[in-house]
């Protein structure tokens, strides 16, 4: 099946964390997120729609997911309005993306925000809105780990 939306992370896991150590200004660091979320490829115009967004976001959040039955695997396409956002699913994807449903299950993606003191620095309604695409992609994983 062919990619609805962007998919890769631009970036690991690991690779976002040692940047982010290297500055020492949030501003950098804000402005390192929003480069991430511009090299995200666009969601297809067909997942833009009632049922693929997510609620409790500030911005506009689309999320489609597809399990690859042979690989076990669930593949993530999100899509935001806003760049801070594209850039938050930028390393939403680098946790999460062609992970078995468990291993999203168990990945500790509130360790990861705590690594990157992330939290503290958004707006609560931002926040929110991170916490809201993570419980969708955390149900999808819920719904093929149940089998």
């Amino acid at each position: 099946m062919p990619s609805p939306a962007p998919t890769a992370a631009p970036m690991t896991v690991e690779d976002i964390e040692e940047t982010f150590a290297l500055f020492d200004d949030w501003e950098d660091k804000y402005r390192f997120v929003i480069d991430l979320g511009k090299d995200l490829g666009v969601l297809e115009d067909r997942y833009r729609d009632e049922d693929h967004l997510v609620r409790g976001c500030q911005s506009q959040v689309w999320l489609h997911t597809h399990y690859e039955e042979p690989t076990q695997k669930l593949s993530l396409a999100l899509d935001s309005d806003a760049h801070i956002v594209r850039g938050l699913i930028s390393i939403v994807l680098a946790a999460y993306q062609d992970r078995t449903p468990q291993d999203i299950l168990d990945y500790d993606i509130e360790g990861l925000f705590d690594r990157l003191d992330l939290l503290r620095h958004l707006s609560p309604t931002r926040g929110n809105g991170l916490r809201a695409m993570i419980k969708r992609v955390r149900e999808a994983a819920q719904l093929h780990a149940d089998g």
